[in-house]
């Protein structure tokens, strides 16, 4: 079963029409609202240059982890 998905509220124009590896292998500032200077930070300080890295960050990963533990918690 084949699933569509408007990702256009979450990527920048440029990206919106692309496959989802394509996406997920693209510059962290293909995110809409990430900078090119928020990307360097990002480089910087956790080695995240796609957005699959950001999606795959531990540190990220743990923080998404225990907001889900909030959530379920209530």
């Amino acid at each position: 079963m084949a699933v569509t998905v408007n990702l256009d509220m979450l990527l920048d124009k440029a990206y919106e029409n692309l496959p989802l590896t394509e996406i997920l292998d693209a510059p962290v500032d293909a995110l809409q609202g990430v900078s090119p200077g928020d990307a360097e930070k990002l480089k910087a300080a956790f080695n995240i240059k796609t957005v699959r890295d950001l999606g795959t960050n531990k540190y990220f990963r743990a923080a998404v982890t225990l907001l889900d533990l909030e959530a379920t918690a209530r």
